[in-house]
């Protein structure tokens, strides 16, 4: 098995994406109200599943920009003399973090939106 590498960009959206149950728990409060109906009229919750589209988009989209790179740059790495086996973990690690950071950038601006409530 090989080590996790952890790097600063790994780290910040690991924190961000460790605000989600924050963000989950500032959100309850505002779908209560608009269950009653003393809130606005589904505001919150249109704005929360349509941050999850466009993150979903986003990622997919990233993540399959990220492998396309990838591939390009295999044949190169690979004449190169980089283990093959580093080559596919380090395309596979960059493919997840463009795929998730789309993601951790709307649970931190929800953050900060939902905490100045």
């Amino acid at each position: 098995m090989m080590p996790i590498r952890y790097s600063r960009r790994r780290a910040a959206l690991m924190a961000n994406l460790a605000l989600a149950p924050a963000v989950m728990a500032m959100r309850l409060p505002l779908l209560a109200t608009e269950v009653r109906g003393d809130g606005y009229a589904g505001v919150e919750t249109a704005l929360a599943i349509s941050e999850k589209v466009e993150a979903l988009a986003e990622g997919m989209a990233a993540a399959q920009l990220s492998l396309l790179a990838s591939a390009m740059r295999f044949w190169p790495d690979l004449m190169a003399g980089r283990d093959l086996a580093s080559i596919i973990e380090r395309a596979f690690d960059q493919a997840a973090h463009a795929a998730l950071k789309p993601a951790g950038r709307r649970v931190r601006s929800n953050h900060r939106r939902l905490s100045r409530r």
